[in-house]
């Protein structure tokens, strides 16, 4: 196996994270431990991975919501793990977007066969499907693979949270967001009082798309409700 593969896994049982890094290292897969949903989302905002192994019942933000926010994003295949065996469980984790699904205890050898399986699937077929693409209205685009940003073929320099922000209103054009959705998929985190956070990065946004910031083309305000960027 390409010892550069890496793989994420997220337990917040302690003794079968460390178990599942030593099955996995001597795979020669390279391995990140994380203990709750909440930090595995931190842990992607900064690095790549090519397979995530995630249990499900853990705290401060579990494996299916985990999940969810991940599709948001990345297709990177994700391995659910569950102490729970009934068919119904298994189904819901894969129709939430799970590429697999293994039952604890489970057996190391039939754990490395699956990884491998999935990483193969994803390292071959899915380096042949971009994961990401340009997205364009007007003269503005955004490419999500090199995370660039062009207005008129000019590269715009946007800092990570800005970026962010406008991947976000950009993957979904026309759709108003509001200032509470936007500050928790961007941060992360609960919307405390980032109301103020947000418009100050919103204004530095349109100072770096828009001609006339103060007659924005793109990136519009619905009053009342939030922002949205909109279709040319």
């Amino acid at each position: 196996m390409d010892q550069n593969h890496r793989v994420l896994v997220v337990d917040d049982d302690k003794e079968i994270a460390g178990a599942i890094e030593i099955y996995l290292k001597q795979a020669e897969i390279a391995v990140t431990v994380a203990y709750d949903g909440q930090e595995a989302l931190n842990v992607l905002q900064n690095e790549e991975f090519h397979l995530i192994i995630m249990d499900i019942m853990m705290p401060k933000l579990d494996g299916i919501k985990a999940l969810l926010k991940i599709r948001e994003e990345q297709n990177i295949p994700v391995i659910l793990l569950s102490a729970k065996s009934e068919d119904t469980d298994k189904i819901f984790g894969l129709t939430m977007g799970a590429d697999d699904y293994i039952t604890k205890p489970f057996n190391p050898l039939e754990l490395i066969a699956r990884v491998k399986s999935q990483l193969r699937r994803y390292t071959t077929f899915g380096a042949a499907i971009p994961n990401s693409c340009t997205i364009t209205t007007g003269s503005l685009s955004l490419d999500t693979e090199f995370k660039l940003v062009k207005v008129d073929g000019e590269e715009v320099k946007l800092t990570l949270i800005e970026y962010k922000i406008l991947k976000l209103l950009m993957q979904n054009i026309n759709r108003i967001f509001s200032i509470e959705e936007i500050y928790e998929r961007v941060w992360n985190e609960p919307n405390i009082n980032g109301q103020n956070t947000v418009a100050v990065h919103i204004r530095r946004i349109r100072e770096k798309i828009e001609i006339n910031p103060k007659d924005p083309k793109y990136l519009k305000v619905v009053w009342g409700i939030g922002y949205k960027i909109e279709k040319y």
